[in-house]
């Protein structure tokens, strides 16, 4: 009974610390594993979002994003706590040599010890007293103080990531609206200089798909992380990009825009990579998101700003049906998993803009 107990606390400790290496130290992986932890975090999201889905709208965007916060939390002290039980094990199967003089205690003072030596320098009433005893509380200790210095170095590393987000979140409020609406997108950039401004500013997205793309696929935890306003989000956000790139590029002059392709591409690979490792499956939206009579309106306003549409309606349909295919699917799988808003296309002007609004009006 010692060995099996003393093999599986052993085995419990060694996942453990390869599952906080592979969180921690190896986060750039689309696929992950072990994920012993983590699924807890994972299958805890399910009755989360239930339970949110019954409350009001403002009460229910703020209960999903305590979410991310909360899970980080319960992710340590599950790791701690495994840890802990895997070294008490390591001790008692060890003959629990830590009372007096090699006294003999019980499972309880195991544990005990060994989330004291984690925590701190060990209780002063017990102590080892054989070699393997000597060890395992050496390693014990280490333990500690890496897991320690490993989240002092990952929280400000996540917020950062965060707040860089959040702060380009935000910039799309004044072009796209809120919600942002790749339609409003369009035809606010285009005012000015015509499909020259409006390749430059989605071009000027490419840094940021790219750094969300790689702090989500890093920091997953980061996905669960509310806007400060309930009508953005960063999937909306990247949505309305990608479907302001598939439309510039299906309505523009072939070789003019050039820089929204590049911003589509790498668009198109955070979704399916983001999908991929949240584990949802490519799903279309269940409603056309841009139906003809939207389309027809969208090209029109765009005359009206003097831009005109390189060939006719359906050939434009037809281009963007092909890019909008390998992009919904993964956006529309992921708003479903993460309980998040796709984007309309088209939403007519409104002050309902953040900008336009303060709380006491």
């Amino acid at each position: 009974m010692h060995v099996l107990v003393g093999l599986l606390g052993g085995l419990l400790v060694l996942l453990m610390l390869v599952e906080i290496f592979v969180a921690f130290l190896l986060p750039r992986r689309v696929k992950r594993d072990p994920a012993i932890v983590r699924s807890v975090f994972n299958y805890g999201w399910l009755p989360w979002r239930v339970l949110a889905r019954r409350l009001p709208a403002q009460a229910a965007d703020t209960m999903l994003g305590m979410y991310g916060p909360f899970g980080l939390l319960l992710n340590l002290v599950l790791w701690v706590a495994a840890l802990m039980f895997g070294y008490g094990c390591l001790q008692w199967a060890a003959g629990s040599h830590l009372g007096p003089m090699g006294a003999t205690v019980d499972f309880g003072n195991d544990v005990y010890f060994a989330a004291a030596t984690m925590t701190t320098d060990g209780p002063a009433a017990l102590g080892t007293h054989t070699t393997f005893a000597h060890v395992v509380q050496i390693v014990d200790a280490g333990s500690g103080l890496a897991v320690l210095a490993i989240v002092i170095g990952y929280l400000p590393s996540l917020y950062q990531a965060f707040s860089r987000r959040e702060s380009t979140v935000s910039q799309l409020d004044a072009r796209a609206g809120s919600p942002p609406s790749a339609g409003r997108l369009v035809l606010r950039t285009a005012e000015q200089d015509g499909w020259v401004s409006l390749n430059r500013y989605l071009g000027s997205w490419e840094p940021w798909v790219a750094d969300l793309m790689e702090t989500h696929l890093a920091y997953p935890v980061l996905a669960y992380f509310r806007s400060q306003h309930i009508n953005q989000n960063w999937l909306a956000a990247i949505c309305c990009v990608l479907d302001a790139c598939a439309f510039t590029i299906a309505t523009a002059p072939p070789g003019s825009v050039d820089s929204a392709r590049f911003t589509y591409a790498i668009a198109r690979h955070a979704v399916a990579d983001l999908s991929y490792s949240f584990h949802a499956t490519p799903t279309p939206p269940a409603a056309e998101r841009l139906s003809e009579a939207d389309l027809g309106v969208l090209l029109e306003e765009l005359r009206t700003r003097g831009v005109e549409p390189a060939t006719d309606a359906q050939t434009i349909r037809k281009r963007m049906d092909s890019m909008r295919g390998a992009y919904e699917p993964y956006v529309n799988a992921l708003a479903l998993r993460l309980e998040l808003t796709l984007p309309p296309w088209l939403a007519p002007e409104s002050p309902t803009d953040n900008w336009r609004t303060t709380e006491w009006h």
